[in-house]
């Protein structure tokens, strides 16, 4: 198909310094855990990227020197000549699609603690980054720069520039946001020096100016210089000659990058979860660089729809369509829209699991792309299977991993039968999404079902229960199952282990609810699963006018939802809604009219008054048709969280996979995996 003309300017080519960008898809700088410890798996993952069409691709923040060190958290480095080797792997693989290759040259200062090299941290003025998140913690304070200090941080810069260019990169960063060490000297949160590099903006500045040039001279301009800023408190400061301070610091640096890449300071604002924050939420912060450089700017916030971008492009905001969380979704998302092809995007849905793996300390994975990370170590491609099939399969189930493998046994060729007893497919999603500001995620079937309904060897059966005679009288050649899990009504104890199922009055759990179940008021929610349902259903209750408690044997609402940027936005959203939260507690008993609880650490009784309990908590997988059919003697693919409950990403990994290995039963060892690999066993092509 031909390109829609109005999208054009999406492909125009773009300057950056003494390089020239093929088009507008400016793949930014993203964590993907994929360190120089797996330089194949990286340059795969970032590979796929340049040929899914991105004009620049980024690697991750890469460490300048020991002295930044972000262990335990997955660090890529730019330290010797191993590093050089490593990352260059990357960069050819980014060059052979035609795209410019891109790097992260990053010091932590006060938030890198260091815990590995156990050099002391660098600070401005010795103010410690005082997290309160476990993870992030540490006793260690930073140490104030010397002038030494100074002097060393530009010179690892230059070496590590001089480094990159080796490896072949052709866009070096100056990373001076999200609270990292030239940021540190921007802002007089941390900034309280008396010197060159302290007091006014202009002083401030200083450093980062110094950091550039030093890049720039490394390379003797041959390599384009980017500087990565962070906009949200800049722009809310005011300035005494300027609109703000963020106003005042552009112009200082008008003319010295080749590129500004600007951003916002937090986690939890930059990489917003969809469930609060729209696409475009960067806007307001960034909206005035270009009244102020004629340098290209390159901005995000989730664009995932191509009027979008050609909104930011020609209203003057953006010269660039940064990409992080939806290059990870779709890697073919330009030439998806070059080809006329939109309606095939795979929408990131902003469910953040990609930044949780970051957290988590593993390679990226995505609920929307199961082949994110994926790609050097399985083989798998977000478009093309791996291996053809053939014959007849059958899946029930319509959730996620069902949707996921039908759509992957389609596209190896299989005559793929889908069956639902529901009247619509999507399985959990369609009550999830339903609840408040779970919308987005819809896009997980959505996606999957629009596929599948294009092609001519799908065919959908919704609104058909199978059972076990269905199965031996339909005769496919492979069954997958993919019915789903249940929640149960279990408590949990003091050592946070699922124990017996409560029976009392007006116990209900998510099931209930998504079949239609009204509770009383007042309701306590018990939340002992941590992550997102528990709060979306005590939000959904709340918005009915039921007065809600919320409780959680964790110390925080939804604890996991940290890893994901959520957590904030919950704990506001639970006080915007009224909704009362006890947290480091658990339910002991209920009566229908008393919740007694105990506190987790003591033991300590309490009760609180409550006519409805909704118990969020333990899921169980299985199937009973599954069961069935191996007593039957017909073997069945289980999947999904019908094998083992989770995240909507789990079910759809879980699915994709079903879906490349049908009908291949010999075992695959990678004899020679090369730096980087996990050697699996893994089905033959």
């Amino acid at each position: 198909m031909a390109r829609n003309p109005r999208y054009d300017i999406l492909f125009e080519p773009v300057k950056i310094g003494p390089k020239l960008a093929k088009n507008r898809f400016f793949q930014v700088p993203h964590a993907s855990g994929m360190t120089n410890a797996a330089p194949q798996v990286r340059a795969a993952f970032r590979g796929m990227k340049a040929e899914g069409g991105w004009g620049v691709v980024c690697t991750g923040a890469a460490s300048v020197d020991p002295s930044s060190d972000d262990s335990p958290f997955p660090c890529a480095t730019l330290w010797d000549r191993a590093d050089i080797a490593a990352h260059r792997v990357m960069t050819e693989a980014v060059h052979a699609q035609g795209a410019l290759a891109g790097i992260e040259l990053w010091h932590g200062g006060a938030a890198a603690m260091n815990r590995t090299t156990r050099l002391p941290p660098l600070s401005p003025s010795g103010v410690p980054w005082m997290a309160t998140h476990v993870p992030f913690m540490s006793s260690a304070r930073p140490k104030v720069m010397d002038a030494g200090d100074i002097k060393d941080l530009i010179r690892w810069h230059a070496e590590a520039a001089m480094r990159a260019e080796q490896a072949g990169f052709d866009i070096l960063y100056v990373y001076a946001g999200m609270g990292y060490l030239p940021y540190q000297f921007l802002l007089s949160d941390y900034n309280h020096r008396t010197d060159a590099y302290g007091g006014s903006v202009r002083n401030r500045v200083r450093l980062v100016e110094e950091l550039i040039d030093a890049v720039r001279e490394a390379t003797h301009g041959r390599c384009a210089v980017a500087l990565r800023l962070s906009m949200q408190e800049l722009r809310g400061r005011p300035s005494d000659v300027a609109e703000s301070e963020a106003h005042e610091v552009i112009g200082l640096l008008r003319d010295a990058p080749d590129l500004f890449d600007v951003k916002m300071d937090y986690s939890g604002t930059d990489c917003g979860p969809s469930r609060f924050v729209p696409e475009g939420s960067h806007r307001p912060f960034v909206d005035f660089l270009k009244q102020v450089t004629d340098k290209p700017v390159v901005g995000v916030g989730r664009f995932t729809s191509p009027d979008m971008m050609v909104q930011m492009i020609r209203g003057g905001v953006l010269d660039f369509v940064g990409g992080a969380r939806p290059s990870i979704a779709d890697p073919f998302l330009p030439a998806k829209i070059d080809q006329g092809r939109e309606e095939d995007i795979r929408e990131c849905i902003g469910c953040n699991i990609c930044i949780s793996s970051w957290h988590d300390g593993v390679w990226v994975r995505c609920t929307q792309n199961p082949t994110a990370g994926e790609e050097w170590r399985r083989g798998w491609h977000p478009e093309k299977p791996r291996a053809q099939g053939e014959g007849e399969v059958l899946v029930v189930g319509g959730g996620p991993a069902g949707l996921e493998a039908a759509l992957t046994a389609a596209r190896r060729g299989f005559r793929v039968a889908l069956a639902d007893k529901a009247g619509e497919f999507g399985g959990r999603l369609r009550f999830e999404t339903a609840l408040p500001g779970l919308r987005q995620w819809m896009r997980v079937a959505d996606y999957r079902l629009g596929q599948l309904r294009k092609m001519p060897n799908v065919s959908l059966y919704p609104g058909s229960e199978i059972a076990p005679d269905d199965v031996a009288e339909f005769g496919a050649d492979h069954v997958v199952v993919a019915t789903g899990a249940r929640w149960t009504n279990a408590l949990c104890g003091a050592n946070e282990l699922p124990i017996a199922p409560l029976e009392a009055p007006r116990v209900y759990t998510p099931d209930d609810l998504a079949a239609g179940a009204v509770p009383e008021g007042p309701v306590a929610v018990f939340d002992f699963d941590a992550y997102y349902l528990g709060t979306a259903l005590a939000e959904d209750l709340a918005a009915r006018g039921l007065a809600v408690t919320y409780i959680t044997t964790a110390g925080a609402a939804a604890a996991w939802s940290f890893l994901t940027n959520e957590q904030g936005h919950i704990h506001s959203a639970l006080a915007r809604r009224g909704i009362g939260y006890r947290t480091l507690e658990r339910v002991t008993g209920f009566d229908g009219e008393t919740l007694a609880l105990a506190q987790m650490m003591s033991g300590e009784p309490r009760q609180i008054a409550a006519r409805s309990l909704v118990l969020v908590g333990l899921r169980q997988g299985g199937s009973a048709l599954h069961e069935a059919l191996i007593a039957r003697g017909i073997a069945a693919e289980l999947t999904g969280d019908a094998l083992a409950p989770g995240a909507i990403a789990h079910a759809v990994w879980q699915g994709h996979r079903t879906g490349e290995t049908l009908g291949l039963s010999n075992v695959m060892i990678r004899r020679d995996p090369g730096p980087g690999a996990l050697i699996l066993p893994e089905a033959a092509e």
